[in-house]
This record gives C-alpha cells, sequence and structure tokens, in this order.
C-alpha cells in the first residue's frame, strides 16, 4: 500500500524549486506497480530536497491505470495516461513533462535499486552531465540474471561500440540520470519513435538508449557510468530474442540517420533558431 503525506506534511512544488524528477516508464503494471511505487515513495519521502514523480503510463490495458491515478492524489506525484507507443515515448513524454533541474527514469521493475538516485544526483550536482547505470566494470553485479540474455546483452553491446557509442560497457541498463537542459536536448534531437502514427502492440522495449547516447557523445557531454547492482525480475517486459533484433534495427537506423545528415540538419536548426532569436533580441533593445 502506498504511503500517503497529509497536506501539511507534503512538500509543495509551487512554493520551492524541485530538484529531481523520477519518471518510471510502465506498461501493464499492476502486478508490481503498487510495490515500486511504496518503495520509491518511501525513499523519496526521507530525501531532503524538493522531488517529483512522474508514473509514464504507456496506455496500459489493467488496472495500472487506477493505481497510478491513486498514487497521483499526492500533490508531487503525476500520472501520465499516454497512448500506447513504447517505452521510449512514455520516457520522452516523462522528460518533457519533467520540473525538475535532475531528471532520472528508472525501469518499473526497480530492477535497478532507487537508492542509486543519491549517488547519481550528487554526481549532476559536480562535473557530469549524464549518469547511467552499469553492469559491468569493477564494482558492478549481476544478480540471477539467465545466461542467454547476459550473453546477448554482451553481444549487443560489442555491436553498439564497434558502431555507435564507443567506451560505454552498459548503454541497456534501465537507470539513465540527467541534469534537466542535457535530457530536453537530447530528447529533441532524438529522431527515434517520435511517429505518433506508429501501431504498437505489447510492450515494446528497444535501443532508444543508444540513439541518446550517441547524441550525448556527439554533443561532448561528460557522461558517467555508474556501477550497479541489479537484479533480474521475473515477469520482465523485455523479449531477448525479438527486442535483440529491434535494438539491431535501431542502431542500423541511426547510422542511417548519421549517413542522411538527419543529426546535422537538427544542430544547423538549432544555430539558425539562435541566430533569429539573437538578431530580435537586438531589435527589442535597438
Amino acid at each position: 500500500m502506498v504511503s500517503v503525506r497529509s497536506n501539511s506534511e507534503a512538500v509543495s512544488s509551487h512554493d520551492q524549486e524541485i530538484s529531481l524528477t523520477i519518471v518510471i516508464p510502465c506498461y501493464n503494471e499492476e502486478a508490481r506497480l503498487p510495490r515500486t511505487l511504496e518503495t520509491v515513495l518511501e525513499y523519496l519521502d526521507q530525501r531532503d530536497y524538493c522531488w517529483e514523480l512522474l508514473i509514464a503510463d504507456d496506455g496500459s490495458e489493467d488496472a495500472t491505470p487506477k493505481i497510478a491515478s491513486g498514487a497521483a492524489t499526492r500533490e508531487n506525484v503525476r500520472h501520465l495516461r499516454l497512448p500506447h507507443r513504447g517505452k521510449a515515448a512514455a520516457v520522452r513524454a516523462g522528460v518533457e513533462a519533467a520540473r525538475g533541474s535532475a531528471v532520472v527514469f528508472t525501469d518499473a521493475d526497480l530492477s535497478t535499486p532507487i537508492e542509486y538516485v543519491d549517488a547519481a544526483r550528487q554526481l549532476l550536482l559536480s562535473k557530469w552531465d549524464l549518469v547511467i547505470g552499469s553492469r559491468e566494470g569493477k564494482g558492478a553485479r549481476r544478480v540471477n540474471e539467465p545466461f542467454y540474455r547476459h550473453f546477448m546483452g554482451r553481444l549487443f553491446n560489442y555491436l553498439v561500440q564497434a558502431l555507435l557509442v564507443r567506451g560505454v560497457r552498459d548503454t541497456q541498463c534501465g537507470f539513465k540520470a540527467f541534469r534537466a537542459d542535457v535530457a530536453r536536448d537530447l530528447f529533441s534531437r532524438s529522431q527515434l519513435y517520435r511517429d505518433d502514427d506508429t501501431v504498437v502492440r505489447g510492450p515494446l522495449v528497444t535501443g532508444f538508449d543508444v540513439e541518446l547516447l550517441f547524441l550525448a557523445q556527439k554533443r561532448g557531454y561528460r557522461l558517467y557510468e555508474l556501477p550497479v547492482t541489479w537484479h533480474h525480475v521475473d515477469g520482465s517486459k523485455v523479449r531477448p530474442g525479438l527486442d535483440s533484433l529491434l535494438m539491431i534495427r535501431d542502431i542500423t537506423r541511426v547510422r542511417l540517420n548519421i549517413a542522411r545528415g538527419r543529426y546535422a540538419e537538427s544542430a544547423a536548426r538549432e544555430l539558425v533558431s539562435k541566430a533569429t532569436s539573437s538578431k530580435s533580441e537586438d531589435r527589442v533593445m535597438r
């Protein structure tokens, strides 16, 4: 059962600047969501900064909307009821709606424990622009992960490093944190999963993270890989066979976008926009 503070105890987002937004994308998570929200809210209630929690509901067809709406009776919890477009679109909607100066998105199964939020936030407050959970490297652990999933994940990462994102050992961990301006910049430049007319059936877990990290490196953002203890959770929405193919397709699409100059075009448009804005400001000042 989700704990609820009284109105007198709740931190008002209108009275204080929001330091942190947590986005939880979810699709048909009625079995896990109550416990996840209880865990996350219990953790956040102990923080000494102002925060908000966004439940990005990806067109769920079970009791997820009811559970999320119930949690959203709290002032600092919001339920984003979205059409079913897949995880990438749900995360994008959460980032666009976020009011915090830092934004974290994490999976509804909490395979990466919520306690890593403080470490990520402190890194963002220092010199880093984005922090990604990593299941590889010194200090990282994988708990109860099936061998086939680990094997396929490593194979995918070798492909990612060869073709797009060099030096990042784990692009697909579902825990990622950004300075808010960095998150908005990267999602505004991303090209994948922007078609609102796309018909989606069932869960859609894709390689949108790879495009974001490619853009982060292209933009020169400072990225920190945070070693985490990651737990394999039964009932995961990841379908190793099909989703691996979809992620390979996403790598191919990013490579095609590079060849077509799509990412260069977005940068050029920004420069034109800034130049136009600057000229307008000069005219106003005169």
